[in-house]
């Protein structure tokens, strides 16, 4: 669900993470620093200063995206008629724990352990389904809630890709809220061959947020890259990441960016397979109002005088017809009249570590064609995150 959340009102106060070690277990708790909105940006201030980056980054409309190869080289046979391609948002290999920023948890900093279990767990998996292009949402480079592991270059070294490239989703020295500290999390492409003309294309930001909040805030994008198959010319991977909590028109907007992206590539004669984390249902869907579901013990949603009346990243309503163009435009993986006829076979998202998947939110596109029925929503991916994959075959033009 995420580009990940921390809530705008904790930027209140600075809040810091606590580690103790007890019977040789790491011992997670919440220590909060209540601080005036001025002493903050005192803090902020120093901590700029005194550093050699801004806290949090900024991006170019368009950057080039930042390359990545695996420490050994996977030979890749010579002849393909058809590609699998799978998207997954792997929640920064927090598994399945009560993340405090989108399961109603009080966890903000995870073990390497825990870490690197999630991080096997999900490499098993893609070496189970062998996907030759694989689109990641929330992969984490070195951040302070995940171990500082660099996610991307271990999944490379632990599955047979060779190739990836990669683009921020949300990135900061230091982040003053929840002991969250640094942060860079990404989009992500990951292939068997080779990857170029790499870019990351910034999106619009959020128009609900103070302008605090909205500074230390991710920043969606789309990465793009061409998938060096041999015989195979102008074929692009699209990978986005749509803003989750927004309760204005970003999505809306963000949406209407992807497609001009995806215009770009077909009207220059070129192929695309895109997906990603699309943060909204698909037109037609039964339910779209999900604020009881994700409601937590201490909110309330939907009774009077409740403000808001609905929790944020909840409520689809507004949305029903978001994706009409896209879908009119090109082919979904799971069309329209598919999905309809059995909307649970094909749900991917849930806000519960419980609970079985509630909701579709990822999803693949293309230009070109999909091998009929190939399309899986890989629902057994219950323990690795709170997405499951997408995946399809998609046919290589000739």
């Amino acid at each position: 669900m995420a580009c990940n959340y921390f809530p705008p009102e904790r930027l209140s106060y600075l809040c810091l993470s606590q580690v103790s070690i007890m019977d040789n277990q790491p011992i997670y708790h919440t220590s909060l620093l209540r601080m005036p909105l001025s002493a903050i940006l005192i803090s902020a201030f120093i901590f700029l200063i005194t550093s050699c980056e801004p806290l949090a980054t900024d991006f170019d409309d368009t950057s080039e995206a930042i390359y990545y190869t695996a420490g050994t080289l996977v030979p890749v046979p010579d002849t393909f008629s058809t590609v699998r391609v799978m998207t997954w948002n792997i929640r920064f290999g927090a598994g399945r724990l009560p993340w405090f920023g989108d399961a109603c948890g009080d966890r903000v900093i995870l073990s390497e352990d825990e870490v690197y279990r999630s991080l096997q767990s999900i490499a098993g998996y893609i070496n189970k389904v062998k996907p030759d292009i694989l689109l990641l949402q929330e992969v984490d480079l070195k951040s302070k809630r995940s171990g500082y592991i660099d996610q991307l270059q271990w999944l490379l070294d632990h599955t047979y890709f060779n190739y990836a490239v990669c683009g921020s989703q949300w990135k900061a020295q230091f982040i003053p809220s929840d002991g969250l500290g640094r942060m860079d999390e990404e989009n992500a492409i990951l292939s068997r061959w080779k990857i170029s003309d790499a870019k990351r294309i910034q999106l619009a930001l959020r128009k609900d947020q103070d302008e605090l909040t909205r500074y230390f805030y991710e920043r969606c994008c789309v990465v793009t890259g061409r998938i060096e198959i041999p015989d195979v010319t102008n074929l692009y991977a699209v990978n986005v990441h749509i803003s989750a909590f927004a309760t204005d028109d970003t999505k809306k907007t963000q949406i209407i960016q992807l497609k001009t992206e995806l215009d770009r590539i077909d009207g220059a004669g070129g192929y695309f397979v895109a997906g990603g984390d699309f943060n909204t249902l698909p037109p037609g869907s039964d339910t779209t109002d999900y604020c009881i579901q994700d409601m937590c013990s201490w909110e309330s949603y939907h009774s009077e005088g409740d403000d808001p009346m609905h929790k944020e990243g909840s409520n689809y309503e507004p949305e029903k017809h978001w994706l009409d163009t896209l879908y009119a435009a090109y082919r979904c993986a799971v069309p329209t009249s598919v999905y309809v006829t059995n909307q649970y076979q094909y749900f991917t998202h849930t806000t519960r570590g419980t609970h079985f998947w509630d909701r579709t939110l990822d999803y693949l596109f293309t230009n070109n064609q999909w091998v009929e029925n190939s399309v899986v929503t890989h629902q057994d991916a219950t323990k690795e995150s709170d997405h499951a994959p997408v995946s399809a075959f998609f046919i290589l033009p000739k």
